[in-house]
């Protein structure tokens, strides 16, 4: 019984692990044409190469400005 009970938990964390994973994806950017990847959609390619062939990309930056108070 203790053993079926632990499998159960086992299961649901390693489903709240691939949530985690969804929530943090990096977006990255062609450096030619400018067009907006994810990362797990890079992943899924068996080269990392975007649309128009081109295999440089820039990692974009959040829209979030931190402001750091001066001491």
């Amino acid at each position: 019984m203790v053993d079926e009970s632990s499998n159960e938990m086992n299961d649901d964390s390693t489903t709240d692990d691939v949530i985690e994973d969804e929530k943090f994806d990096v977006i990255y950017s062609c450096l030619r044409c400018n067009t907006k990847v994810s990362n797990s959609e890079l992943s899924k390619l068996p080269e990392i190469k975007c649309i128009c062939g081109f295999r440089v990309f820039t990692k974009v930056r959040p829209p979030i400005v931190k402001t750091v108070k001066a001491i």
